[in-house]
């Protein structure tokens, strides 16, 4: 029995000197190369100036719309950081052929809100790690989930910001200057409007104002911009990172509860 209590008290001593190696060491090892990726990322968010390699104002970059299922809108737009500042796109009216095209006003711009809440997130997960510095001594486990929980909640929304963009509901469609097929007055339709949904059928139909509005058509296109897919990688990266030290640190836990040192 007294042989069996020393092997116990011995494995004890080991696993504790390893938790302590964990929350010494490794801990901050890793929370470096979570700050080095995400540095590269929030990089990628403050695109320099063009030809001067400086930080400034974005620089304009062209992505070509497309799809994979239709032909019937095609065009150009023109990003520059978080805003579209130029857009040329050309759409054609199925039922006769009709090509139309549409620009966009030279004193208007379309912000786009994800790409600055991504920005946001990536930040506030930098701030979380560089409150951590290498004279920081974490004292338990349960310290370091919750940092890796913080962090891990801030780029997870970053992440989602970018690949599930809020879309625009068809009122702040109407309400943005963009044009809609209004119904006639002696249409003979029955009004029934859509509510307030953000993805719409055709001949979905909504008010607004003293007008009623229908949904004559509905085309979805994308353009691959390769800057917010290489910063998803860098976020899905952070995350696996951020895993598997909580990894590491719940095998200790079945041992105890997060003993202070």
């Amino acid at each position: 029995m007294a042989t069996a209590m020393s092997a116990t008290a011995a494995e004890r001593a080991v696993l504790e000197e390893e938790f302590r190696w964990l929350l010494h060491d490794e801990v901050h090892a890793v929370l470096r190369q979570l700050q080095d990726i995400l540095k590269e990322a929030s990089l990628r968010f403050t695109l320099p100036c063009s030809g001067t390699g400086t930080e400034g104002p974005a620089k304009q970059e062209n992505f070509i719309l497309g799809s994979c299922s239709t032909d019937q809108v095609k065009g150009v737009l023109t990003l520059q950081g978080d805003a579209l500042s130029q857009a040329d796109v050309n759409l054609k009216i199925p039922r006769n052929n009709q090509l139309l095209h549409f620009a966009f006003r030279e004193d208007k711009q379309w912000k786009l809100q994800q790409i600055q809440d991504a920005r946001n997130h990536v930040s506030q997960a930098i701030y979380l790690l560089a409150n951590r510095d290498e004279n920081y001594q974490f004292r338990t486990g349960a310290e370091v989930l919750k940092l890796m929980d913080a962090v891990m909640l801030q780029l997870t929304r970053a992440r989602n910001r970018l690949t599930t963009p809020a879309t625009l509901t068809l009122p702040e469609i109407a309400a943005s200057g963009l044009t809609l097929h209004a119904l006639q007055p002696n249409s003979t339709k029955n009004f029934r409007p859509a509510g307030g949904a953000v993805l719409h059928s055709p001949g979905a139909m909504f008010e607004w104002g003293s007008q009623r509005l229908e949904v004559s058509h509905v085309h979805k296109v994308e353009c691959v911009i390769p800057w917010l897919n290489d910063a998803l990688v860098f976020f899905t990266v952070s995350l696996q990172l951020c895993q598997q030290l909580k990894d590491k640190i719940s095998v200790f836990s079945s041992y105890w509860s997060y003993r202070p040192f």
